[in-house]
């Protein structure tokens, strides 16, 4: 039957022919090629994990080869190692409107998250209200009731719609802390960042954006925005490979007050004199917990140079066109066969992702996986496809639901072996 499905999917088309003419008008499809992707595949989950630079593998092979095995300890300082955090931070900082020395690339986002959420609760002690939303990536609430239960027991954590009003109605005098994601992981759905934390800081209320599905996906302002604290991951649109390293972002206006919680020996002010009473570093740095994974670092390091060859509205503008076709073919030729677009269809609302819901959407996305085009799955019933400009084409776009619309009118999907769950989804 994978043959059938195959079969109908390669199968020329008027549309196929326009999106092979779009592709080869594309001032980004260089990129493609800076990108290792298995021939054969279309690759739509770049929006949970991104591809791999080319250059990845020769850059850690460089670092190990030359300086772990020959330089051994003194690479810490001839290649600067030790500064990794803040050099790599401050690469970030360009790519979402951040300035030199408020971005701090460490550590993991849910670890990055309590450090920003308790720094920030500090500094709105006399208040009791937290709120996040319903739909959150879950490690989000996950971090913010664990914090409330141990550390701020007072507080309380209000939770909002999928909709930005639903945030404003629970905002009042009493709101501490706004913890919200930009781009919804389920959905796709795209908050207004500039709308929501001017309201906030209306009631005197401080702001963490969640930036992990926003970032290397669309155009960020966090100091048009006035922000006040942001966290994010690397490995997904940022193609910084399984295990890179997550960041946050603290306002230069906050730095001098703030605290981190995590009081590790990196982030003292003169962590190699190994005082033993600590005392914070006057910078970014003081977020700063333990000695940093070198390694971690160097694929996101070739990815930010891929980015610093073009720029995040063009980079936007892409994406828009690649989600509105999907989301414009999937209505046309997937709607028939039970299948649901939940991202919203106003470019301005929506991120880089498209989501479907299918009540078994779990054995279909992975007979279409099988079948060459990889997206992931979210239960109970969301199949997501993620749109990164740097290497997604137009064609893939077409082949992605001509090989969808394939298996579901073959019913390849119904094969027992696809009902079988795995640990990672």
């Amino acid at each position: 039957m994978i043959d059938a499905v195959k079969a109908a999917r390669d199968a020329a088309s008027p549309q196929q022919k326009e999106c092979q003419k779009l592709d080869w008008e594309d001032q980004l499809a260089h990129f493609r090629q800076m990108f290792d992707l298995p021939k054969g595949e279309i690759y739509l989950d770049g929006n949970s994990l991104g591809a791999m630079p080319v250059s990845a593998v020769p850059a850690m092979q460089e670092a190990m080869s030359e300086g772990w095995a020959k330089g051994l300890i003194r690479s810490w300082n001839a290649r600067d190692w030790h500064m990794l955090p803040v050099t790599v931070g401050d690469r970030l900082a360009k790519l979402m409107g951040a300035k030199k020395g408020e971005v701090l690339a460490a550590d993991s986002t849910s670890v990055n998250l309590y450090k920003v959420f308790c720094a920030a609760m500090n500094l709105r002690s006399d208040r009791r209200k937290v709120i996040s939303e319903r739909n959150n990536f879950p490690t989000d609430v996950h971090i913010l009731q664990g914090a409330i239960a141990n550390v701020f027991p007072k507080a309380e954590l209000a939770l909002a719609g999928d909709d930005d009003d639903s945030v404003l109605e629970l905002l009042d005098t009493d709101t501490a802390v706004v913890c919200l994601s930009h781009v919804n992981y389920r959905t796709g759905r795209l908050r207004d960042m500039a709308r929501l934390t001017s309201a906030a800081h209306e009631v005197g209320a401080l702001v963490i954006w969640d930036l992990a599905h926003s970032l290397g996906a669309l155009p960020v302002d966090l100091t048009g925005c006035d922000a006040d604290f942001a966290v994010g991951c690397s490995y997904k649109y940022m193609n910084g490979g399984p295990g890179a390293p997550a960041w946050l972002f603290v306002a230069t206006r906050h730095l001098g007050e703030v605290q981190n919680p995590l009081t590790g020996w990196q982030g003292h002010a003169v962590p190699f004199a190994f005082e033993i009473d600590f005392q914070p570093a006057g910078s970014i740095e003081k977020f700063r917990v333990g000695t940093p994974p070198v390694l971690s670092y160097l694929p996101l390091m070739e990815s930010l140079s891929i980015f610093e060859q073009t720029d995040m509205q063009a980079l936007r503008d892409k994406s828009l066109r690649l989600t509105g076709m999907f989301i414009e073919l999937a209505e046309q030729r997937l709607v028939q066969h039970g299948l649901s677009v939940i991202t919203p269809k106003e470019p301005a609302e929506r991120g880089s992702q498209v989501a479907l819901t299918h009540e078994n959407g779990w054995p279909i996305m992975q007979a279409l996986i099988e079948a060459g085009v990889i997206g992931d799955f979210r239960a109970p019933d969301i199949l997501r496809f993620g749109f990164t400009p740097l290497y997604v084409g137009f064609e893939d776009v077409w082949a992605a639901v001509a090989t969808l619309e394939a298996i579901m009118e073959t019913g390849f999907w119904r094969e027992d072996r696809f009902s079988e769950r795995k640990l990672v989804t």
